[in-house]
């Protein structure tokens, strides 16, 4: 089978950074609750920022809680644009716990937003392998990066697996539209 996309170069997809973060709940205290809903709706407000400044800051989270607010705090950063910010708390996360994949596939992300699509590439797959909350996205920032190093057959089963898990998301739809596919 020979996958070929319909436009020889990309453009990331504008909306990559605040679909590709993963969010995570947390139920410890209320910052950290807040924290955690700030990073599920995708907000990059002050305000959610500092809930998550005050979950950390405050100490008495568990090491799981602890985790997962760094994640979602990494998130609200990638909403905010602070890639430098957010890959600091992503990599903390590694060091505390290399498994938690959504750590892993919001670093991917970032890789992938600024065009190093081969580590992109890896840490979405190491986060797959561990497992992450949205796994629909991961396929499809994987696809982008994949076409970032024009790998267009691995693209398009990215592409498909991300529909596949979320059928009813436009974007790899919109993005299958792209490519023609041929048997050889």
């Amino acid at each position: 089978m020979e996958v070929r996309s319909l436009l020889g170069a990309i453009a990331l997809w504008a909306g990559l950074a605040g679909a590709a973060s993963a969010a995570v709940v947390v139920i410890a205290d209320s910052s950290a609750a807040n924290c955690s809903r700030a990073a599920l709706e995708k907000r990059a407000d002050d305000a959610s920022l500092q809930f998550c400044n005050d979950a950390i800051g405050l100490g008495g989270l568990n090491r799981d809680d602890l985790t997962r607010t760094y994640v979602n705090r990494g998130a609200v950063l990638m909403n905010r644009h602070d890639y430098d910010a957010a890959r600091a708390d992503l990599e903390h996360v590694i060091q505390l716990d290399p498994t938690v994949g959504d750590a892993w596939m919001d670093r991917g992300a970032i890789n992938i937003i600024e065009r190093h699509y081969a580590e992109g590439i890896a840490d979405t797959t190491k986060g797959l392998a561990l497992g992450v909350s949205e796994p629909a996205k991961a396929y499809f920032n994987r696809a982008v990066a994949y076409e970032g190093i024009d790998d267009e057959k691995s693209a398009y089963l990215d592409y498909q697996q991300a529909l596949a898990l979320k059928p009813d998301w436009e974007a790899p739809k919109r993005e299958l539209l792209r490519f023609t596919v041929t048997r050889r």
